[in-house]
């Protein structure tokens, strides 16, 4: 009986070693695609760049950036919901593919919350309207006032039809009762080279990689869409503190499609954890102006459902 018993305990134990859930403690084993939903030089693309190389090292493979723009975020959405569960294609999730497109689009074809685990919050950044120094404008009152005088005469980019810069445009225009002209483009990354070429004379765009300008003075920022002041930008007044309820957040975070093995998620998080607690990260995010509020892959997972909800009645209200 003893013989047979230990004959039974070995044939589990190879049998669990042979399954493919005890494989994925090996992972990864081959290179893994991280999907950004923009062109190169956004705050997604950036983040990106600077945790693929953490997780590289502390891996042991390489985790490969992959810029699929393109339909406010929702051809990288697709791809990732799309892809096999197996650990090796994740996505630098955000704000606009998975809380304001579904919204803006009713064809989109996946379900933001059924169709994906959302694994780790990375944190947040914050919007501003920012102007060219060419436009002599330096409040939003005064600019106000201009659009006002001047109904689309002014024209404002953001990084695409349906981004939250678009909808936060929109919003404010409904709040100040101004009429401004939109210009859309493929990504916050072209959007800016124009802004800064002199081709659009303002944008509503993320604050982090619009600080080199302002430090040089070719982007005047007249509010941002913070609930109260950034430390990046002291100076500038929120839009809910000029009197225009105007306040909103783009997340940032890794998510990946549905059905991922559990270990496979409690590695990435685990080395993405101690990627994102490193002194250089930290600093980096705090030049950037990157918000960090740590939350359990639970928490993450119903902020972004919370962040639906919230978004839903403001890009209705928007963008009718």
């Amino acid at each position: 009986m003893k013989r047979r018993t230990l004959l039974a305990v070995t044939a589990a134990s190879i049998a669990s070693l042979a399954s493919p859930g005890f494989a994925q403690t090996d992972w990864p084993e081959r290179p893994v695609r991280i999907l950004v939903s923009f062109p190169p030089g956004g705050s997604s693309d950036l983040v990106a760049r600077l945790l693929s190389e953490k997780l590289s090292a502390s891996l042991g493979q390489q985790f490969v950036v992959e810029n699929k723009p393109g339909a406010a975020g929702t051809v990288a959405a697709t791809a990732l919901q799309e892809a096999a569960p197996d650990g090796y294609t994740f996505m630098l999730s955000n704000l606009t593919p998975f809380n304001v497109a579904p919204i803006r689009f009713p064809d989109t074809p996946y379900d933001p919350i059924a169709d994906f685990d959302h694994i780790t919050y990375i944190g947040t950044v914050n919007l501003a309207l920012f102007v060219s120094p060419e436009l002599e404008i330096t409040s939003l009152d005064a600019m106000i006032e201009a659009a006002q005088a001047e109904p689309e005469k002014y024209e404002y980019g953001s990084s695409g039809v349906g981004s939250w810069g678009h909808v936060i445009a929109e919003h404010f225009q409904n709040v100040s009762e101004t009429a401004l002209f939109h210009v859309p483009y493929k990504g916050s990354g072209p959007m800016r080279l124009d802004f800064r070429g002199g081709v659009v004379p303002a944008i509503f765009d993320a604050v982090p990689q619009n600080l080199p300008s302002v430090e040089e003075g070719t982007a005047i920022p007249l509010a941002v869409s913070a609930t109260e002041r950034l430390s990046s930008l002291p100076d500038v007044p929120t839009f809910r503190e000029l009197g225009y309820d105007v306040v909103a957040e783009n997340w940032l975070g890794v998510s990946a499609p549905a059905g991922v093995p559990d270990e496979v998620k409690a590695k990435l998080d685990a080395a993405l954890a101690e990627a994102l607690s490193s002194e250089e990260v930290l600093a980096q995010f705090d030049t950037w102006g990157l918000v960090r509020s740590p939350k359990t892959s639970a928490e993450f997972s119903d902020y972004v459902e919370a962040q639906l909800a919230q978004w839903t009645p403001l890009v209705t209200s928007a963008l009718e």
